[in-house]
């Protein structure tokens, strides 16, 4: 495994971190999530691959997903050699002030996750979209009062315009509050809209990137076609993602499957390779719900790519229409 610091933080994680959303309970949204007996030997897998960056959110099962990773570090790993991320905004109740980024949702639901991970403190607390009813101002402060309660080491953002993001990285800086350390973008080949003025931004902000679905939801380790897996059947987000773009990204797809037959290796391996030699991009979040997932995933570590090949990967790419955010 190899580790980098998460920004200019100076927290080492991983250069692959795992992805949680697909630990918890099958009742919640997606159907093809894995309960906790399935989930836990994939968290121990990571663990021995060196992997010390997981990812979730108190949406993800509604707290379910938080419940198992929590116990599974708890039972598997020393808590401080390890990172937890989660993030906050989603529903997560019925009524009012069950959802969003006011004061009163951040500072209860901050407490809700650290009961269900069973922890003092989250590493890193990330927003999970942009609130357009709560003032951006009042969100900055109660994060920071999160950090300077010990509650959280560190504040990050997830999926929103750039602007946004520099709107809340100038309050932070105004008021002499914590600022925001790493992005959760939408990234990957076939995706790349976030290179127009995110990534730039990131990189002169040294913001670490930890981008979301770096593999597509499978399309790029794969011919595109139909698969009869139960996420590809269910999982609507993907599909509203990915399926109606999939006639500009055959080209994309079938470079990254002509390059894995050259260098010998799996298709996987060249997705993330060319992940992970953007600047800045820290770790790509890997939702695993095999333990090969995993495996593979830390395979392309030993890829290197030369600029021909990334140029070659890229030159395909066609504009897509922003999904994500609003």
């Amino acid at each position: 495994m190899e580790y980098t610091k998460l920004g200019s933080t100076g927290m080492d994680v991983s250069r692959i971190c795992l992805g949680c959303m697909g630990f918890g309970d099958t009742s919640w949204v997606h159907k093809w999530v894995l309960n906790e007996e399935e989930s836990r030997p994939i968290i121990r897998k990571a663990l021995e691959l060196g992997i010390n960056f997981f990812d979730t959110a108190n949406v993800y099962s509604l707290g379910v997903s938080e419940e198992i990773v929590g116990r599974a570090l708890r039972d598997f790993a020393k808590r401080d050699e390890i990172v937890i991320a989660t993030k906050v905004f989603g529903k997560m109740r019925e009524g009012q002030n069950g959802s969003g980024l006011s004061r009163k949702a951040i500072l209860s639901e901050i407490d809700k996750s650290l009961k269900r991970f069973e922890t003092d403190y989250v590493d890193l607390y990330q927003i999970h979209r942009w609130d357009y009813t709560t003032p951006i101002e009042e969100t900055m402060e109660a994060l920071h009062d999160v950090v300077r309660a010990g509650k959280a080491r560190y504040i990050g953002a997830s999926a929103m315009w750039a602007w946004q993001f520099q709107k809340a990285l100038h309050i932070a800086e105004r008021h002499g509050w914590t600022r925001f350390v790493s992005m959760q973008n939408h990234l990957n080949l076939i995706y790349r809209e976030e290179e127009r003025e995110m990534m730039p931004l990131c990189r002169e902000e040294k913001i670490g990137v930890i981008p979301y679905s770096p593999l597509a939801a499978g399309r790029l380790t794969r011919d595109w076609s139909p698969e009869s897996t139960l996420r590809a059947q269910t999982d609507q987000v993907a599909k509203g993602k990915y399926d109606s773009a999939a006639d500009k990204d055959v080209l994309v797809v079938q470079r990254v499957a002509e390059l894995a037959e050259k260098h010998g290796v799996l298709r996987v391996h060249i997705a993330l390779a060319w992940l992970l030699q953007k600047r800045p991009v820290t770790a790509p979040i890997i939702g695993a719900t095999k333990i090969s997932h995993l495996e593979e995933a830390v395979g392309s570590l030993a890829v290197t790519l030369s600029s021909e090949e990334v140029a070659y990967l890229e030159e395909p790419y066609q504009p897509h229409t922003i999904v994500g955010h609003q």
